[in-house]
């Protein structure tokens, strides 16, 4: 037998240009009396702010859809249009089956009533009938783990064990919809790995799923397709590795603009973070890649090449070059300079540019800073110096071979010997 196939399936979640539009207060109304009497006079003056604009998305029984972005983006927004917790200001929303959001664990618990009553509470919202819950009690505790606290009140929980709870609750029946909204890190390691299978299980088994979540791992091995939203607008949508890789190659460009902009070459006056009696200056700082072009993100084991253009207002016959890396944290790293390498440099005349190349780069995943310099050989005189001014990241996510712990990789080799028994 042929199933159909989701072009032939009738959509379960159909938006038809869906738009949400937020009215904000442009200051802040110290109490709803004070708001009202402002309303009343009609002197609230309000921003409106789109959350999403136009967005068209069919979604097909058994789909595992994953949804990205960066934080402001739409992305909890679209969910609750879904959940029908919010209304779209324009548009229309259909939706065939019954959805079971988790946008906030544990958000309709009441505090001062102990965990037994929220299970009771918070089933019967979900609409589950008292001989329902009776049935299904156990296993949710079971699954929250919470059996010696269950008779307490909820107010003694820790955030992660109100979560669990509500989790727990949430996901104890097979849902038509699961909307899954950044909670897959609840709870410990154990309670994570817990809930992850439980969301596979309602895969397999035919659920139709909406997942929001920062990791794209999760999103690479959970959903059959992939939307990326950005600042409310749909930018793309299709298989999860397209579509992940488009948006970390833009989120990448971002950060090498900032990182290119955010520490400019600061002018004389502004002293601390340069100095100098400036007989020569460092005109202009590149960090570049192996090929000659300039780059801010790197992976371990990468080639680095920092290019300085120098300008000499006199001549200078005993010029030294020197760098620094520091961590995000402050933390000095290295500090080559032309001296400690043996190289003399020619007397400074005019304009020239000195190149520093790191063939392999050691340094593991971060952000780190550098320093420039130009001093004389008896190191007693600074003729310029940038303090931490140029900025770059060793990201290593697309390199699972790369060491995640400490701060640099030694580029060694492990060997095992066969054992010898006597």
């Amino acid at each position: 037998m042929n199933l159909p196939t989701t072009s032939e399936q009738n959509p379960v979640i159909q938006l038809d240009n869906v738009t949400v539009t937020y009215r904000a207060a442009q200051e802040r109304i110290p109490s709803f009396k004070e708001y009202a009497i402002r309303w009343l006079k009609r002197e609230i003056r309000a921003r409106e702010f789109i959350a999403l604009r136009n967005i068209t998305l069919k979604v097909y029984p058994g789909e595992v859809l994953g949804i990205i972005g960066p934080n402001g983006a739409g992305k909890s927004t679209l969910l609750k249009v879904v959940a029908r917790v919010l209304h779209p200001t324009q548009g229309r929303v259909r939706i065939a089956g019954r959805v079971s959001p988790l946008l906030e664990l544990g958000a309709g618990f009441d505090p001062e009533l102990t965990g037994r009553e929220n299970v009771y509470l918070n089933s019967t919202i979900l609409g589950f009938s008292r001989r329902d819950v009776e049935q299904r009690f156990e296993r949710i505790v079971d699954f929250a783990g919470l059996r010696e606290f269950i008779d307490v009140p909820v107010r003694t929980y820790s955030t992660g064990m109100g979560a669990r709870l509500g989790f727990s609750v949430a996901t104890d029946v097979q849902p038509e919809i699961l909307i899954v909204d950044e909670i897959l890190g609840v709870g410990d390691a154990n309670f994570q790995k817990k809930s992850f299978e439980r969301i596979q299980q309602f895969q397999a088994n035919g659920s139709t799923i909406l997942l929001v979540t920062h990791s794209l791992q999760k999103v690479q091995e959970m959903c059959t397709r992939v939307i990326w939203l950005e600042q409310g607008n749909l930018v793309m949508e299709g298989n999860p590795e397209q579509v992940i890789s488009q948006y970390l190659e833009y989120n990448k460009k971002q950060e090498e603009t900032h990182l290119r902009t955010v520490r400019p070459v600061q002018e004389k006056k502004e002293a601390p973070k340069r100095w100098g009696n400036y007989q020569a200056e460092i005109v202009d700082v590149r960090i570049e890649n192996a090929a000659e072009k300039e780059q801010r993100i790197f992976q371990t084991g990468d080639t680095l090449r920092l290019r300085l253009r120098y300008r000499a207002h006199q001549p200078i016959a005993d010029a030294v070059f020197g760098m620094a890396i520091h961590n995000h944290q402050g933390l000095h790293i290295t500090g080559p300079n032309t001296q400690i390498a043996g190289l003399k440099i020619p007397v400074l005349q005019g304009e020239g540019e000195v190149l520093y190349i790191v063939p392999h780069v050691p340094l593991l995943d971060g952000l780190y800073h550098i320093s420039v310099a130009i001093v004389n050989e008896a190191d007693s005189e600074m003729y310029d110096y940038h303090d931490r001014q140029y900025d770059f990241r060793i990201d290593n996510e697309s390199n699972p071979q790369a060491e995640k712990y400490g701060l640099v990789t030694l580029r060694g080799e492990w060997e095992v010997k066969k054992s010898t028994t006597r």
